[in-house]
């Protein structure tokens, strides 16, 4: 979002359309992170995506039902936001003017590009460091309902 508003100064999705033709990286960076943000397997989205709805699952099936179908809504948003924003024919004047992302903004895409790519496939660099945290946790939790 922010680099589409340091270009137009504005938030308002109704201003945007046809973003992919005028900034086909920052299209493919924006489709990358949305894709996350949906829980594409192979990124960092899915991970936790996943992770969540197996440990509620093992408690309640009913309220994993439930967030499962959050997830899906989740998901037709980001996605109709993307096209949204991304696809159609340029009908502000101002966006015909704007340009794709420069070497600054790429470089700061990288490692959040990297990151999201290595957690979604590697998730284990993350996992295996917190785990004497979380099972710490889990088992003081245990312990205090008495089980």
């Amino acid at each position: 979002v922010g680099v589409v508003y340091d270009r137009m100064h504005t938030r308002e999705i109704a201003q945007y359309g046809g973003l992919t033709a005028r900034m086909p990286w920052f299209a493919a960076i924006f489709m990358l992170f949305t894709m996350a943000n949906v829980g594409l397997p192979g990124t960092s989205g899915f991970v936790g995506e996943i992770l969540t709805l197996v440990g509620v699952y093992q408690v309640s099936t009913w309220t994993v039902l439930f967030a499962a179908s959050g997830v899906i809504f989740s998901a037709v948003y980001a996605l109709t936001l993307y096209r949204n924003v991304m696809f159609g024919e340029i009908t502000n004047p101002a966006m015909k003017a704007i340009t794709d992302i420069d070497k600054r903004e790429l470089l700061i895409f990288a490692p959040l590009i990297i990151g999201t790519l290595w957690l979604g496939v590697q998730p284990g660099l993350v996992l295996d460091y917190t785990a004497a945290s979380v099972e710490a946790l889990t088992s003081a939790y245990k312990l205090a309902i008495g089980g």
